[in-house]
């Protein structure tokens, strides 16, 4: 697990073991993950979407706090997962990370709240699954435009891009940001630091 160039996001890159079976990794382990980021994630919703190739979700993002956080995994397919820092104050404000999450690397990403994500299928039938840190609540629910020509967030040419009508309709990051739906990087990390670990739990591999 390793930090990304955006504060809040890492990424995960497991051992898979393949045998005449099939293949066996481990996805999440609560220690290893707070050794990285110094907290728990507590895990109160887990999600699951499937997209045929060129459709685009999101950017999404939620109030904070309490924010989502979110380990993005891709178990079937491929996507591009895209992270990107919509703080306000933050030293990378604006700018934007890019991972491929794929059922071959197995890699997962994780999100801290306050950023916004959002993903691309690069296949049919992608498939990805994630684990949040809160419920959806749909009155702390935002987005902004993925094709924002200010992010410029640059998705696989060749793809046409296929947007639910609620991502069509979402503002720019300078008309989100004039509305007051932008959270702010100092409550960000003050809500980080509020966070807190709980002891370690006991799991084995079987």
């Amino acid at each position: 697990m390793r930090a990304l160039d955006i504060a809040g996001a890492w990424i995960t890159e497991p051992d898979v073991f393949g045998d005449h079976r099939g293949t066996f990794h481990e996805w999440f382990r609560a220690e290893r993950f707070r050794e990285c980021t110094g907290h728990d994630l507590r895990v109160l919703q887990a999600n699951c979407s499937v997209s045929r190739r060129g459709v685009l979700r999101g950017v999404h993002f939620t109030d904070v706090p309490p924010g989502q956080g979110k380990f993005v995994t891709c178990v079937r397919g491929a996507v591009l997962d895209v992270v990107v820092d919509i703080r306000l104050g933050s030293p990378t404000y604006g700018r934007w990370v890019a991972q491929r999450l794929d059922d071959r690397t197995r890699r997962a990403l994780y999100v801290a709240e306050g950023l916004g994500h959002a993903f691309m299928a690069l296949s049919d039938d992608a498939t990805v699954v994630y684990l949040c840190s809160e419920g959806y609540a749909p009155g702390r629910q935002h987005g902004i435009h993925p094709l924002d020509p200010e992010l410029g967030i640059d998705w696989p040419a060749g793809l046409k891009p296929v947007l639910s009508e609620k991502d069509e309709g979402a503002p720019s990051l300078a008309e989100a940001e004039r509305a007051g739906l932008l959270p702010f990087f100092d409550r960000c990390l003050a809500h980080y630091e509020r966070r807190p670990a709980r002891s370690e739990s006991r799991s084995e591999r079987q």
